[in-house]
């Protein structure tokens, strides 16, 4: 039963990130003062439930996961709920900030190599999942 929840909770990923209004989920790190710290993200490409790629710029929340890698996600809405605990790191190969480049980023940033567009990649360690009204809890390490 779990696997079929976590595919269809990873098809909804799928779908927020094909539809660019509704592609955010909130990401939760710890502050520099060890408080938690939401905000909430784009995200840009998935592996199902596996990880989770998402941009920003470089700012305070590059700064707390230089610090401690350790974050949880949430995508939610009325018919779902999917939260995510794990590690996030930041990418910096070129060719994956390239790759995930577009030009509605050009009024943030002055292109794929500038200092302050970032890239996040979320790896999943843990999940608890409500899609379709069918749970499951779990691990994935």
């Amino acid at each position: 039963m779990s696997e079929k929840i976590i595919k269809r909770a990873g098809e909804v990923i799928a779908e927020k990130i094909n539809n660019s209004a509704q592609n955010f989920c909130t990401l939760a790190l710890i502050n520099t003062d060890g408080y938690p710290y939401t905000t909430t993200i784009s995200i840009k490409k998935a592996d199902g439930i596996r990880w989770l790629i998402l941009t920003t710029g470089k700012s305070a929340k590059t700064d707390m996961i230089e610090r401690c890698n350790k974050a949880s996600i949430c995508v939610n809405a009325a018919e779902y709920h999917i939260a995510l605990t794990g590690t996030i790191e930041l990418l910096t190969d070129p060719d994956v900030k390239k790759e995930l480049w577009n030009d509605n980023m050009k009024e943030y940033y002055s292109g794929w190599d500038d200092p302050n567009y970032c890239v996040l990649k979320f790896t999943t360690e843990r999940y608890s999942l409500l899609v379709d009204w069918q749970e499951a809890r779990g691990s994935l390490t």
